[in-house]
């Protein structure tokens, strides 16, 4: 079962998807060509075919539903947990990973960083990989004798119909903000789309959704499934009770029920709590060991490219974060001055990607003003647009004149790095651990790491 033309092998079945930026049924011949024996298409008239074709309103749909049962539903087999939000899911999918292996579970992690699992190679795709690569992915997990997976659920995703025919045990929603505006029409047709995960849930399942969120129980009726809610501030919901933010970590008790869960961990940050307290719920939820969460919590001691710190040979840290959106600005940046010494210098290293919501370019800028020392503008990944062009955008977010914008990224982080002193933090945002500049639809290779790396 093929999506892409040009993989298609003798024998295969291929499904033409209308794309936003290509139509499979321009390639319906190619696939043919290449040993397609049957096509599935939405009816569009591409002429006589030499083999069957299978006309349906909705290819994704029917993508999804073929995948599902050409692989034997895996998803039955396992244990399956989808996380959805804007921000938050690669961090409280990381700390359930620690949490399941801690408990002796054999779990897989899917998401932003790759398939994270015993035995399969971590390869950075998607957030939420194509139905068909999905449902493979979980066929292979379930023959590897996994039992849990623990996995990000993107809006494009849901949207898309990739997770149609996924049998969910516990979906967890996180919190929304304005992101993906260039796929979406508005916040509230971004918002049906995560709701969706919700809506699919049977009985058997269980939602959970942060009630801290303005969106949170307006969440929670969305769905027929039993539903536990936590939050920074009711004491009604799973909440941390004697909570403590410092450069050291987060140390506190968090309530559920009659249980009483000691937290201690070196992320950092008020928002990384809230991941905690998403992450606990649901290992509550499962029913794990009081001592197996939070061993579980205290092993989960960095997420790659989230809020990961590095020491540099002088005095100063960098810290790296996958932010790209102006609530994960606020929040990362927020932390760090908070966390930071008095006469210490802050400095941000950023820029915004191409092809992607543009309203929220100058928006980051202002953010990053507020906190920052100096700003450091650079390109990332700016796709097919013009990057100075997105950096004029970025700029026009600034009041002041305490920033520097830069063609080349690694020029920008190097100078922030030269600039530097003892306890100064350096953020360099959005790439995370990305190996490439998406420039013109070209990947080239590089990395902030690298660059990084070579001031330790």
């Amino acid at each position: 079962v093929k999506l892409n033309s040009s993989q298609v092998e003798e024998g295969d079945l291929f499904i033409a998807i209308p794309g936003t930026k290509v139509d499979g049924h321009d390639f319906i011949g190619d696939a043919i060509d290449s040993g397609a024996i049957a096509i599935i298409s939405n009816g569009r008239d591409v002429g006589k075919l030499s083999v069957p074709q299978i006309k349906v309103a909705n290819p994704r749909r029917a993508a999804s539903i073929v995948a599902a049962e050409y692989y034997g539903h895996p998803t039955k087999d396992l244990i399956v947990l989808g996380i959805t939000g804007t921000n938050g899911k690669t961090t409280t999918a990381s700390l359930l990973f620690s949490i399941l292996n801690n408990a002796g579970h054999k779990t897989a992690q899917l998401g932003t960083l790759g398939t994270i699992a015993d035995g399969f190679n971590q390869e950075a795709t998607l957030t939420t990989q194509d139905s068909i690569s999905l449902q493979k992915t979980f066929s292979e997990l379930r023959d590897a004798d996994f039992s849990h997976i623990v996995m990000e659920v993107s809006s494009h995703a849901l949207d898309q119909y990739r997770v149609a025919d996924v049998e969910f045990d516990v979906a967890l929603f996180t919190n929304l903000t304005p992101e993906h505006l260039d796929y979406h029409a508005s916040i509230e047709a971004y918002y049906q789309a995560k709701a969706r995960l919700f809506r699919m849930l049977p009985l058997e399942s269980t939602a959970i959704v942060n009630e801290s969120d303005p969106n949170g129980l307006r969440m929670a009726e969305e769905t027929n499934a039993p539903t536990l809610t936590f939050s920074r501030s009711n004491g009604n919901s799973i909440h941390f009770s004697d909570l403590n933010i410092s450069i050291s970590g987060i140390h506190g008790k968090i309530i559920a029920g009659h249980i009483t869960y000691e937290i201690g961990s070196s992320l950092v940050g008020e928002f990384n709590a809230e991941n905690i307290l998403g992450a606990v719920s649901v290992a509550h939820a499962l029913g794990i060991e009081k001592e197996m969460i939070e061993d579980g919590i205290k092993k989960c001691s960095a997420i790659p490219g989230r809020m990961e710190s590095f020491p540099l040979a002088n005095g100063a840290k960098a810290i790296m974060d996958y932010a790209h959106t102006p609530d994960a600005y606020e929040k990362v940046l927020g932390t760090l001055k908070e966390v930071s010494l008095n006469d210490a210098c802050l400095y941000v290293v950023f820029g915004a990607g191409g092809d992607r919501d543009a309203s929220k370019r100058p928006k980051m800028a202002r953010i990053a003003e507020i906190f920052a020392t100096h700003c450091f503008v650079t390109p990332d990944n700016p796709r097919t647009e013009d990057p100075d062009q997105i950096s004029k955008e970025i700029i026009g977010g600034f009041s002041g004149s305490n920033f520097t914008v830069f063609k080349d990224r690694r020029a920008g982080l190097e100078d922030a790095l030269n600039r530097s002193e003892k306890n100064d933090i350096v953020a360099i945002l959005g790439k995370g651990r990305e190996e490439y500049q998406d420039i013109k639809s070209k990947k080239e290779f590089y990395s902030d790491l690298e660059i990084i790396r070579r001031y330790q």
